[in-house]
């Protein structure tokens, strides 16, 4: 008889969701809306009423299932608790227990999304070879994941791996989200470069090829950058800087094998890597030096991937 596992990555506007056989590949895959209102009550019942509905149409009995996997964007213990997800609604529970209930599965398995993102590309994507890696997604904000010896760092709250909100620049005088000033998120995100060109052309008149676009987004940073632009050379010049500088410390902290990098910037290939590892071997300690860098892989499924890995563990 067949086996199966379902891959959960929990986001604040869809919900990714993947079937896959016992042993990780992927059978199909699906999105359904997170609905958010009513503090969040919807989504765990919409997510376990999706399941059902693959099960009836593939024929998967209970037994058949071995267990569900779901990546949440909060912190959550790994007992699979949230302490809280306010993006959702969200107070403290324990979603593992809850989808349990929904379900009729009895192994649940829950981990904030990053985290669980990170375990996937570790396993199928550019973390792949490799027992540790530090994950770093570069989007809206700087997203981190820890992968020590095949296993998530959590942490004690659930926190472990906030790469973003490391303190990289005491001199800053603007808040970053989090409340603090001079986090690494404030610098290197794809928000952060993109302010950083709108700054620099409104601050002179200097010719930019930058102008030349209604928008510009990292893809026209990068893309001048490799056109020998002036201020999209200063752009990614402290962009990889302070992102250097953060993963020395992250370094220094959990000596991982690797870092793979993703989220939107790093769509613009081997360049990101480029510019990163030069800036973070001028700052590591001299043990720690000559660590691989790769771009991640497997883009929107990783966190499904990342799933389906804790509950195979």
């Amino acid at each position: 008889m067949a086996q199966y596992i379902y891959g959960v990555d929990l986001g604040g506007t869809t919900v990714k969701m993947g079937l896959f056989a016992e042993k990780g590949n992927i059978v199909e895959k699906w999105e359904i809306v997170t609905r958010k209102e009513n503090s969040g009550e919807h989504i765990l019942p919409d997510i376990a009423a999706s399941i059902q509905e693959k099960n009836t149409e593939k024929g998967i009995q209970t037994e058949d299932i071995i267990g569900i996997g779901i990546g949440v964007p909060g912190p959550i213990t790994e007992d699979g608790r949230v302490l809280k997800c306010a993006n959702l609604g969200w107070g403290i529970f324990s979603v593992a227990d809850r989808l349990t209930e929904l379900t009729g599965v009895k192994k649940v398995k829950a981990g904030n999304d990053a985290n669980v993102a990170a375990l996937g590309e570790q396993w199928r994507g550019g973390g792949r070879g490799f027992n540790s890696i530090a994950m770093v997604t570069l989007g809206t904000g700087v997203g981190g994941g820890i992968i020590l010896n095949g296993k998530i760092l959590t942490g004690s709250n659930g926190a472990a791996g906030e790469i973003g909100h490391l303190t990289v620049n005491r001199e800053e005088t603007r808040t970053c989200g989090c409340g603090k000033k001079g986090c690494l998120e404030q610098y290197s995100s794809a928000t952060a470069i993109m302010r950083m060109a709108r700054e620099g052309l409104e601050a002179s008149d200097r010719p930019s090829l930058l102008r030349d676009y209604a928008e510009v987004t990292g893809k026209e940073i990068f893309q001048a950058y490799g056109q020998g632009d002036e201020l999209a050379g200063e752009i990614v010049k402290e962009f990889a800087e302070y992102l250097g500088l953060g993963l020395s410390h992250v370094a220094a902290v959990v000596d991982a094998e690797a870092f793979v990098i993703g989220g939107g910037v790093s769509k613009n290939g081997q360049v990101v890597i480029d510019v990163i590892k030069a800036e973070y071997e001028k700052n590591v300690m001299f043990a720690l030096k000559n660590k691989e860098f790769r771009l991640a892989e497997l883009g929107n499924d990783a966190g499904m991937y990342g799933a389906v890995r804790m509950v195979m563990e």
